[in-house]
C-alpha cells in the first residue's frame, strides 16, 4: 500500500510545473549604487534571484571600494564588476596599459569581471580628442589583462537599431526617444549600427583567451541569426538577455526556442534593473519612461520575463511597454535549459 501512494505521488510531481521561484536564477546585468542595496535585496528575494551582477561597479579610487564594501554586507547576493575611467588624464598617451593596470587592482580588491559601456565607439574621446573605437588597438591591453586575470568582460556596443532613425511617429520606439530624446543618434556624428557591430566582432576576435558577454542579446536582438553566427564562429562569446526580451520577443517563437536550446551553455539571464534611492519605484525595468512606476509595473516586469522563457503564451504584454508598442510570444524552453539560462551557465562562467 505505501509503495503504490509513492509511485502515485511520483507520478503526480512529473508533471507538476515549475514556478519560477523553483528555479535558482542569477541576474548578470544590473545597476546600483551602496545606498540602493537593501531595496535591492527586497527586490531579489520578491522575485527569486540568488545572485544579481552589479555592472556599475566603478573602479579603484572611485567608488569601487565602496560598492565591494556593500555587497560583503550581503554575502553570496551580490558580485561586482569593475568599471574604467574613461576621461583625462587615465586617456592620456599609453591609456591602455594604465587602464589594465587598473584593472588589476581592481581584481585584487575583489571586482569578478569588466563591464565596458556604450559609450565606446559611439562618445569617449582621447587626449587627442579623437573618438575611441571599439577595436581601437590602443585598448588590447585591457582585454588581454582581462582574460590573463579571468575577468569575463561584459561588453555594450551600439544600441536598439531604431536609435539611429529619425525619431519621428513612424519610429517603432518614438515613446522612448521622446522620453529620451538623447538616445537617438540619427544626424549625430557617430559610427553606423553596422560599423559599431563590425567593430565589436574584431575585438572579439582579437581576444580568443578572453570571455566576452555581448550584453542585450548579443548587442544585435533584431538579427538573432547574426547573433547565432557569432556564437558559431567564437567560443569565449557569451550573450545575456537583458532589456531585450520585448525584442527577441518579436521573432517566431519556435525560430527563438532552437535558438536558445543550440546556444543554452552560452546565453545569460539578466534584466538590466536599475535601482535608485529617490523612492521605493526609483528603479529601471530595462529602460525608463516619463511615467512613475507602481507596484503592478514591477511585478508585470519579472512575471513577463518569466513567461516569455517557461510558457508557450501568445499575444502577452512584454516586459517594459516603454520599449514598443506590440505584444510578444513565450518560447517555452524545456527545464534543463532554462536551468542553465537562468543560473548555471552563469555560476560557470564567474565562477561560484
Amino acid at each position: 500500500m505505501l509503495r503504490a501512494i509513492l509511485i502515485a505521488l511520483l507520478i503526480s510531481g512529473c508533471g507538476k510545473k515549475e514556478s519560477p521561484a523553483s528555479y535558482r536564477k542569477v541576474d548578470v546585468h544590473a545597476h546600483f549604487g551602496p545606498a540602493s542595496v537593501p531595496r535591492l535585496i527586497e527586490l531579489m528575494d520578491r522575485h527569486g534571484i540568488d545572485v544579481v551582477v552589479n555592472l556599475s561597479g566603478g573602479s579603484a579610487g572611485r567608488g569601487l571600494e565602496e560598492q565591494l564594501e556593500a555587497a560583503r554586507a550581503h554575502p553570496g547576493r551580490i558580485l561586482v564588476f569593475a568599471n574604467l575611467e574613461w576621461r583625462y588624464p587615465m586617456l592620456g598617451p599609453g591609456y591602455g596599459q594604465a587602464m589594465a593596470a587598473d584593472l588589476r587592482r581592481s581584481k585584487q580588491l575583489g571586482a569578478v569581471g569588466l563591464k565596458i559601456p556604450k559609450g565606446l565607439g559611439i562618445g569617449f574621446v582621447d587626449h587627442e580628442r579623437k573618438l575611441i573605437a571599439v577595436d581601437e588597438p590602443e585598448l588590447d591591453p585591457v582585454f588581454e589583462a582581462a582574460g590573463e586575470l579571468g575577468l569575463p568582460v561584459a561588453i555594450h556596443t551600439g544600441d536598439p537599431v531604431a536609435f539611429w532613425s529619425p525619431p519621428t511617429a513612424d519610429n517603432e520606439r518614438f515613446a522612448e526617444l521622446g522620453a529620451h530624446p538623447g538616445w537617438s543618434f540619427y544626424g549625430q556624428p557617430v559610427p553606423s549600427w553596422e560599423e559599431l557591430f563590425a567593430a565589436l566582432e574584431r575585438r572579439i576576435a582579437r581576444h580568443p583567451n578572453t570571455i566576452f558577454i555581448a550584453v542585450h542579446f548579443g548587442n544585435a536582438p533584431e538579427y538573432p541569426d547574426r547573433v547565432a553566427s557569432l556564437l558559431d564562429k567564437y567560443p569565449n562569446l557569451y550573450i545575456d538577455t537583458a532589456a531585450r526580451i520585448p525584442e527577441i520577443g518579436r521573432h517566431n517563437p519556435d525560430h527563438m526556442r532552437a535558438l536558445v536550446v543550440k546556444y543554452q551553455d552560452r546565453i545569460l539571464f539578466g534584466t538590466d534593473l536599475g535601482v535608485g534611492t529617490k523612492s521605493r519605484f526609483d528603479l529601471m525595468l530595462g529602460s525608463t519612461g516619463d511615467k512613475a512606476l507602481t507596484q503592478g509595473d514591477v511585478d508585470h516586469f519579472f512575471a513577463s520575463s518569466w513567461r516569455y522563457l517557461e510558457t508557450s503564451d501568445k499575444g502577452f504584454a512584454h516586459p517594459t511597454p516603454i520599449q514598443g508598442d506590440w505584444t510578444i510570444d513565450g518560447i517555452g524552453l524545456p527545464r534543463a535549459v532554462l536551468r542553465k539560462v537562468y543560473g548555471d551557465n552563469a555560476r560557470h562562467i564567474l565562477g561560484l
